[in-house]
């Protein structure tokens, strides 16, 4: 089916050591039962986590933990049964601390929770068009107090930043003026933003850190590092805290205060990761996200990870003027008065406000 296919090209995506020691290394004698366990599982399924106890020892009580929360405590070794109903989306870790005889080991295994939501295909109509700055590599959009604020980065559309500022701006999105604009040095490449009880918050794509600003003022207050070595991708909040991309499947929640990691989600469509979920907004509780060089927009549940449904912006190429530097679709903002989206791209010459329906 058509809408089956596109789907599918848009969202593909401890060895132990024996040292001739003559004691025994307790870490062989339990492990999980893989013949009562898949690869993967959807939400609505259970999975059995059943202990091997291959020499048959007396057993004091096995605590076991999925993702290092503690799930459960048995005293034996017969099947536990884990429910996925609530569970992320992605791969979940499974350790269960075994105390025998005056000992203790673990034993681990993993398995992968899917989606199992078809997504659906959205409707779009197209309400208004707008002028776009063709000097604006379109990073992060969004609408805050009626103004739009956009940041861009500094890249050609090829990723070398060899030409153009990286930049936070506001704009007038009826008439593509300019009301106000910081420039990054040169040898930063500006990505996502998002606003929040007043401050601006922009990534940087491999530079490493993100930056706070005064949204009335731009005046920068503060540098945040990010809290390990990663790209960064899209950046949006939910009122209370933030979601950021970086290339893969993951999106991570970080704490405004501190940008330090509170929990994570992994994007799925069915059976299949979504790396590459770029610019975000968040819209009626749910991320809308650009998949990056797919020209469609990914509806995701903040919840789980899972695509709940798509949005096919592909036909907008046709309606722009194609430059040299016109790059890809990139750049979504919610105006929560008009109930209508705006979507542009890197390098586009246009803006377009859409309605989305089902």
């Amino acid at each position: 089916m058509k809408k089956h296919n596109f789907l599918s090209v848009i969202l593909l995506s401890m060895a132990l050591t024996n040292c001739g020691d003559t004691k025994k290394d307790t870490n062989t004698l339990f492990s999980f039962d893989s013949s009562k366990l898949k690869e993967q599982y959807t939400p609505k399924e259970t999975a059995s986590l059943a202990l091997m106890n291959k020499e048959e020892k007396t057993i004091d009580s096995i605590v076991y933990y999925v993702n290092d929360k503690k799930i459960a405590t048995k005293k034996d070794a017969t099947a536990l049964p884990l429910v996925l109903q609530d569970q992320k989306l992605g791969y979940q870790t499974i350790k269960a601390l075994v105390y025998f005889e005056g000992q203790n080991t673990e034993a681990t295994t993993r398995i992968e929770v899917v989606s199992d939501i078809q997504p659906k295909l959205l409707k779009y109509t197209i309400v208004n068009t707008y002028p776009h700055d063709t000097s604006a590599y379109t990073q992060g959009l969004e609408f805050y107090r009626d103004t739009l604020y956009e940041g861009t980065g500094n890249g050609a559309g090829n990723g070398t930043g060899v030409k153009g500022i990286s930049s936070l701006r506001k704009t007038n999105y009826k008439t593509g003026e300019v009301y106000k604009k910081v420039e990054l040095a040169e040898q930063y490449f500006g990505e996502g933003i998002t606003i929040l009880n007043n401050k601006v918050y922009q990534l940087t794509w491999q530079n490493g850190e993100a930056y706070l600003y005064n949204a009335d003022t731009f005046a920068k207050e503060k540098t945040f590092p990010y809290h390990k070595k990663m790209e960064g991708w899209g950046l949006v909040n939910d009122g209370t805290n933030l979601y950021m991309t970086d290339s893969s499947e993951t999106i991570h929640i970080l704490n405004p205060a501190t940008f330090q990691p509170i929990d994570q989600i992994h994007v799925y469509s069915l059976n299949s990761k979504v790396a590459a979920v770029n610019e975000l907004e968040w819209i009626n509780g749910k991320i809308y996200g650009n998949v990056y060089q797919k020209d469609a927009i990914a509806v995701i549940n903040p919840k789980n990870g899972a695509v709940e449904a798509i949005i096919n912006l592909a036909d907008l190429k046709k309606k722009i003027t194609q430059l040299p530097d016109t790059d890809v679709l990139n750049g979504i903002a919610y105006n929560p008065k008009t109930k209508t989206i705006f979507v542009t791209g890197k390098n586009w010459d246009k803006m377009f406000e859409i309605k989305v329906t089902e």
